[in-house]
């Protein structure tokens, strides 16, 4: 890696007097520096007024943006004591950086802040609009990281994850071959809402859901010993910055503005021309409104572990088992109109549990077997688990094609049969429940702490509308022919509105 940095100090007054001085700090602050990086150097030292410009080169462990704040610092310090002059603002003329990657880029790469060239795997990345602010945020570091991701991924788009079953149930018999989503509508049970991805259930498809909540609470979360907790619905953005969400999936979110001001006056033409238009006034209501300040609850596991910012558990509360069910979540989907299995907004309940690695894996078998009860005693339901890895985990070593059982950390994914979608070996089984094992991701990232233990967290959630897809698929319509176990929270459907 190579680095050659130009910049220039301007100083507070004319330092064109003390050259010999300037230019022997450099020489002896040169020398310091090569004790640690014996390639750095600064080379094309001139000095015009109170300005002087050098470049800082080096192809070490010493990055010359490093250098040159520390510099700034020592020179001031210096030259303010002898002749009392000190550097007021530091200009970056250029920055050419120099790297290498694995591979070749399949496409041109582009990232902001630079132009980036590439000549086989050698990089060459020139910045632009630089500043000391720019510098001191180490925006620089992430951006060689970026392009490194980038040269990545372009090998990776468009594989799918490792996926390698683990357990499967026996097969059961279908009791019918219908869409459960088409069905309920036809039956008046359920209603497309009127925006893409949103539903209102009437009261049959309504008590179905619930039960499922129910279900999950009373089978799976309170006999492991999970405690309530409600959060808000909307998440700022600093918070899925910690968790990564914010640059894993922008293009997924709904995103939440707030009114600039509620002075009715400020609003007066906005309301006066929504009435005489009967149409929304957007060229107006843009005026009116800030920026996006955050989002809808995507998961609830952020806002979960933002509770616990800074904040050192004790060792009698390990493992800290929590789960949330009151907020609804709101996820952008491409294309049109899908079945309830996949909604722009669904019900979810989200366990979250922190403890340490031992805790962590014995939960994570308790809650595999309160998982199976329900599946197989209760539901009757044909699934499988398998044990899924993202392209990136694969690429960091996290998992290699020879593994058949999970890790310490990862995820399992519960699939189930859809008999509509067509046979077992060629339909698309849907993933209606996963249990992840994140290891210190989260806790690191939130700044969590023990008073002795090393943490670990993880997450499962329970999406509610992929139940009760899975269930419905398999088990159809009609009570009387539902396992017992199911029976015994719900034996028949409330009765329905009737219109005329």
């Amino acid at each position: 890696m190579r680095f050659d940095l130009n910049v220039c100090f301007s100083f507070s007054a004319d330092v064109a007097s003390i050259k010999k001085d300037v230019e022997s700090f450099l020489k002896g602050y040169s020398k310091s520096l090569a004790e640690k990086d014996k390639t750095i150097s600064f080379k094309k030292i001139s000095i015009t007024g109170n300005v002087l410009c050098f470049d800082i080169v080096s192809s070490g462990v010493l990055r010359p943006h490093n250098v040159l704040l520390n510099l700034k610092n020592n020179i001031t310090r210096e030259f303010g004591k002898k002749h009392h002059v000190g550097v007021r603002e530091i200009t970056v003329k250029g920055y050419t950086i120099e790297f290498e990657v694995i591979r070749k880029p399949l496409k041109k790469i582009v990232i902001p802040f630079a132009d980036v060239f590439f000549d086989g795997t050698k990089v060459t990345m020139v910045l632009k609009q630089v500043d000391e602010g720019f510098l001191r945020r180490n925006y620089i570091d992430r951006m060689i990281s970026l392009v490194k991701e980038k040269v990545e991924r372009q090998y990776y788009e468009g594989k799918s994850e490792f996926w390698k079953v683990i357990w499967k149930s026996e097969e059961k018999k279908p009791v019918w071959y219908k869409d459960p989503t088409e069905e309920m509508i036809r039956r008046g049970w359920l209603q497309p809402g009127p925006s893409k991805g949103k539903w209102f259930y009437r009261p049959q498809a309504a008590a179905i859901l619930k039960t499922m909540k129910k279900i999950a609470e009373e089978e799976v979360l309170l006999p492991l010993g999970f405690k309530e907790v409600v959060e808000s619905n909307i998440v700022p953005f600093d918070i899925w910055l910690r968790t990564g969400h914010l640059e894993g999936m922008p293009s997924e979110f709904y995103y939440v503005v707030e009114p600039v001001t509620r002075d009715v006056e400020h609003w007066e033409r906005f309301i006066d021309l929504a009435k005489i238009t009967k149409e929304v006034p957007f060229e107006e209501l843009k005026k009116n409104v800030t920026p996006p300040v955050g989002g809808i609850c995507y998961a609830q596991c952020p806002m979960i572990y933002w509770s616990f910012k800074g904040k050192t558990i004790a060792e009698k509360s390990l493992p800290v088992l929590v789960y949330e069910k009151t907020v609804v979540s709101a996820r952008y989907e491409s294309g049109g109109r899908h079945g309830i299995e996949r909604v722009d907004e669904f019900h979810r309940i989200e366990p979250v549990y922190i403890g340490t690695r031992e805790q962590l894996l014995s939960l994570k078998d308790k809650l595999i077997q309160r998982y199976k009860h329900v599946f197989n005693d209760i539901f009757d339901l044909e699934w499988r688990m398998a044990w899924v890895t993202p392209w990136y985990m694969q690429q960091a070593g996290e998992i290699d094609s020879e593994d058949t059982h999970p890790r310490d950390t990862g995820t399992i994914d519960f699939e189930a049969y859809l008999p509509y979608r067509g046979s077992r070996e060629k339909g698309e089984w849907l993933e209606f429940q996963n249990l992840s094992i994140l290891g210190d991701k989260y806790v690191k990232a939130f700044n969590i702490k023990a008073q002795k233990s090393m943490l670990w967290s993880g997450c499962s959630g329970i999406g509610l509308e992929r139940w009760v897809v899975v269930f419905l698929a398999q088990k159809g319509l009609n009570p009387d022919k539902w396992p017992e176990g199911f029976r015994k929270y719900l034996d028949k459907i409330p009765e329905g509105i009737e219109f005329l």
